[in-house]
């Protein structure tokens, strides 16, 4: 696997369209280049999926880690595509596709067991209706064995635990919604849904996935919330996986018994 620094370098060197994409890149560079650490060498299909794709990720992933083709996925009208280039000192380094669909509601458009991994980072936690629609796509799409990487915020972190302790804040990391007066208030969603680590555990499972790394770390913005750790320790609650950011690499278990609608997310007759 390339080091962490060469993949930061990678990342870093990229071409970007303004400098409030510059500022997004560098206040959560630490979370992406994290998350293309997880990524699992290129097996048998030589693709991988990146869901909500930015263009941070896929091309390192194709460029850095070695994946022959790769694709990005965003929320658009199904059968749309959009091809994208990523430059660096305006040399194009790579391009792909951009595919458009619904993750949530839509059959993706691709064939079964086409990747050997799928991104699905800060995507989770938006989805509205049926986010099991999008663990059981990314299960369908992927080649037997394949690595899915989700990362999503942690409603059970200490600073989750401290806002409801303080009354301070909602528990959710990000609780507001789009402004309805700007140029995104109809594409971009708020937090619907934040999940603690066994819930995002608990639906992999269900989804035919084996849980093969979980942990989490510090997010950027928010302040080291020490009493509450020590707080937890003395009442003997858990004090690990209380960081705010939570990355989970789960593999496609072939025979896995699968639960579409687990009684924890959905309201169930």
């Amino acid at each position: 696997m390339p080091s962490y620094q060469r993949l930061r370098e990678f990342v870093r060197a990229l071409d970007l369209p303004d400098e409030g994409a510059r500022n997004y890149l560098e206040i959560h560079l630490d979370r992406i280049i994290t998350t293309l650490s997880l990524a699992p060498p290129s097996r048998r299909t030589g693709r991988a999926l990146e869901l909500g794709t930015y263009l941070h990720m896929v091309p390192a992933l194709q460029c850095v880690i070695g994946y022959k083709e790769v694709r990005g996925a965003y929320y658009g009208p199904l059968g749309h595509s959009d091809r994208k280039q990523a430059t660096i000192n305006g040399k194009i380094v790579f391009q792909c596709l951009v595919d458009l669909f619904d993750a949530e509601k839509d059959q993706y458009p691709y064939d079964d067991g086409s990747f050997d991994c799928v991104l699905a980072c800060e995507i989770f936690e938006h989805l509205l209706h049926d986010p099991m629609h999008l663990l059981f796509e990314c299960r369908r799409v992927l080649d037997d064995n394949g690595v899915l990487i989700l990362t999503t915020p942690n409603v059970a972190s200490a600073t989750a635990v401290a806002r409801a302790l303080e009354m301070s804040g909602n528990p959710q990391l990000y609780s507001k919604y789009a402004d309805p007066r700007g140029p995104y208030a109809d594409t971009e969603f708020g937090h619907m849904r934040e999940y603690t680590p066994p819930e995002l555990e608990e639906a992999l499972r269900c989804a035919g996935f084996e849980v093969e790394c979980l942990f989490t770390t510090p997010a950027p913005g928010y302040r080291a919330q020490t009493w509450v750790l020590n707080l937890l320790r003395e009442l003997k609650y858990p004090t690990v996986l209380r960081g705010e950011q939570i990355y989970c690499t789960a593999r496609k278990i072939s025979q896995a018994p699968l639960t579409r609608y687990p009684p924890f997310l959905y309201e169930v007759a």
